[in-house]
Formats: C-alpha cells, sequence, structure tokens
C-alpha cells in the first residue's frame, strides 16, 4: 500500500521519508508567507542567474520570520562548455555572473545580513590552456580540470588568492597531458575537499563531524584554508 508522506507512519518511516515530511509540512505552514513578494532596495540585472539571485534574497529577507537559522541555496548559470567562440561567450557569462553576485551582495549589505551570508562558485570542469581550432572567430577549449572560483561575503577574508598557482608549463609535472599534444589540463593544488570543509566549518559543522561530511579530508594539507573569518 502506498501512503501520503504527510499521512506515513512515523514509526516505520525511514529518515529520507521523515525529513521530506517535515519540509513539506513547513512549507504548508508558511504557505502565505511564502506566495508573498518582498521588496528588494537594490536592482538585480535581468538575466537567467540576476533573477535567481534575486529569488534567493526575497527569501532571506522573510527567513527571521519562517524561522530559518540556516539556509542553503543553488543557482545556477550554464554555458561555459566553450569548445569554439569562447571568447565572446565567456565575456558575456563571467559578466552576467559578476554582475548578478554584484547586485546580490549590495543586497545583503541593505538587509543587514552580508556576515551571515556567503556566496560561492563551484563547477564541474574547467578549460583547456591552449585553445582548440585555427579560426580566430571560433576558437574555443577543451575539458580540463583545476580551476578557480569566486567567495563572497562579508566574512569573507578577501582581496587575495588563496591555495597555489600550478606551474603552467604546457606538458610539464603539472600538466595532466604529458607530451606531445599537451593541452595544459593543470592539476589542482588545492582539493574540492578542502575548499568546502573551509566553508562548511563557517556554516557552522563541528569539527569533531568533519571527517564524518568529508572522509578523504585527512589526505590533504588542511581543513580550513583560512578564507572565511570565524
Amino acid at each position: 500500500m502506498i501512503q501520503p508522506i504527510l499521512t506515513a507512519d512515523k514509526s516505520t518511516s525511514s529518515l529520507l521519508v521523515n525529513s521530506s515530511d517535515n519540509i513539506s509540512q513547513f512549507v504548508l505552514n508558511n504557505a502565505s508567507l511564502l506566495s508573498t513578494n518582498p521588496a528588494l532596495k537594490t536592482v538585480f540585472p535581468a538575466t537567467g542567474l540576476g533573477n535567481q539571485l534575486a529569488q534567493v534574497a526575497k527569501v532571506i529577507s522573510i527567513s527571521s520570520s519562517l524561522g530559518l537559522s540556516r539556509q542553503i541555496f543553488f543557482c545556477s548559470l550554464g554555458g561555459f562548455d566553450t569548445h569554439t567562440v569562447q571568447l565572446a561567450t565567456q565575456s558575456s557569462l563571467l559578466g552576467q555572473l559578476s554582475d548578478a553576485m554584484a547586485a546580490f551582495y549590495g543586497e545583503m549589505v541593505a538587509q543587514g545580513v552580508a556576515q551571515k551570508v556567503t556566496t560561492f562558485t563551484l563547477s564541474d570542469f574547467s578549460r583547456t590552456f591552449v585553445p582548440a581550432g585555427a579560426a580566430a572567430n571560433l576558437i574555443g577549449s577543451d575539458h580540463a580540470w583545476g580551476s578557480h572560483h569566486f567567495v563572497l561575503g562579508g566574512s569573507v577574508l578577501g582581496g587575495t588568492f588563496y591555495g597555489a598557482f600550478p606551474d603552467l608549463v604546457v606538458g610539464g609535472n603539472q600538466d595532466t597531458d604529458v607530451g606531445t599534444g599537451a593541452r595544459g589540463r593543470w592539476i589542482p593544488t588545492t582539493s574540492v575537499d578542502e575548499y568546502a570543509s573551509t566553508m562548511a566549518l563557517w556554516y557552522g559543522l563541528s569539527p569533531t563531524d568533519l571527517t564524518r561530511v568529508f572522509p578523504n579530508i585527512g589526505s590533504f594539507t588542511t581543513s580550513n584554508l583560512g578564507f572565511m573569518a570565524g
């Protein structure tokens, strides 16, 4: 027999079902508040990412009324798989990213919560150092590995680079494409685990639980890269 989640027997339901139940009940209890359209103090760009971050800012503006103390939001911006026409495409996309993140940070400052909100980027892959193609107007790049990310917020110790630059020698010992035909796919000098654990510790993860969330963190140099205050 199939039971609706909200009426499932809590004594036999799994943790996942109970969690889903709690979220569904929370939404039902706060439906009227969530259906409002709070006014923002900042003008957001009329782009896909700008609209997403504007919506996040609206939820944050009513989070105290919702009784929420910690929240995680995911926004996305696609189109970076630039095998061709990379210069124009990347210029447009990075411009959208810059404008949207700037507006979001400005709104967090206006709401008085900039110290409590951190925005960070993540990606599946980077691009090769050596371009693909020959025609100047069509040149792009192929899939790569190591890259850099942006972290923005009132608690970020910004204005600097964290981690280390790889040895930018095509075909060198930090290029996964060693030998003839090397394209410049740099081996990362900082792991995703180190980056993520730094964020998680700021977010409130107990150091004693660090290995539960990041079981491989012991394989790397540090669990805290030091770019977050507190």
